[in-house]
């Protein structure tokens, strides 16, 4: 089962910060979670729309521009990173799970990862999944990077999710943890799609979830989980969801 590290080590440091995604690469996840929004032309790693509860500033990501949100503090001094950032910093061998939060996310996400899978900036990537709740916002993404693994996220089951997953060709189906019945998990798989489950903090949910199938599970607290040798699933990350 894959260990992902849900917003870097949302349990661990502050969410969504280098700091955070340097703390999970350190613990071993087979990957990492994040989310982005655009601020000014930039793609930035932040959670809400609004920057108010993780850090001290106040207002709406979109109204403000890149160096006004660079001065907030996100946390123990941290600073909301950019994507590029966090591309950096975590390991080839690592997962890295993008969540389109953002309105008009899809291109500028896209256009970063063909711009580093050509090797402007490094010679490798870690291995993407691009997942979103904005199932048409995906598909944009996917138009544009049909190599990239696409994740439709739902915290609601309904009857579009098979029809969804098979036009995104979709890696996984990513599936709220109250949604994650056997019957839902079984439906995934009969799609030929991996099931991931977001989010468990706790080692005997996730083995529970193993034993249903479920491929990986999200986690604010990775330490948890990786110090449960049964939870623990090895080189899962070197299946790429990116070509």
């Amino acid at each position: 089962m894959l260990i992902i590290g849900h917003r870097g080590a949302a349990g661990l440091a502050p969410e969504n910060t280098l700091a955070g995604f340097a703390r999970a690469v350190e613990l071993g996840v087979d990957g990492v979670e994040l989310d982005v929004h655009l601020a000014g032309p930039e793609v930035v790693v932040i959670h809400d729309e609004r920057v108010d509860r993780t850090t001290n500033g106040v207002g709406l990501v979109r109204d403000l521009t890149f160096a006004e949100l660079r001065r907030l503090d996100a946390g123990d001094g941290q600073r909301v990173p950019t994507l590029k950032e966090v591309l950096d910093l975590v390991p080839e061998h690592m997962l890295v799970n993008i969540e389109l939060k953002g309105v008009g996310t899809a291109e500028p996400v896209a256009a970063i990862v063909g711009d580093l899978a050509l090797g402007a900036k490094r010679g490798r990537l870690p291995a993407l999944l691009v997942s979103s709740f904005d199932h048409g916002e995906l598909g944009r993404f996917h138009e544009i990077q049909p190599g990239v693994g696409c994740a439709p996220l739902a915290d609601r089951w309904c009857p579009g999710l098979e029809s969804t997953a098979r036009a995104l060709d979709a890696w996984s189906v990513n599936l709220s943890r109250r949604v994650a019945t056997k019957a839902h998990v079984d439906a995934v798989r009969s799609w030929g799609r991996r099931c991931l489950v977001f989010t468990v903090n706790d080692p005997a949910g996730a083995r529970t979830l193993g034993a249903m199938g479920v491929s990986g599970v999200f986690t604010d607290y990775p330490d948890r989980l990786l110090d449960e040798p049964a939870s623990r699933f090895s080189s899962s990350a070197s299946s790429r969801c990116s070509s």
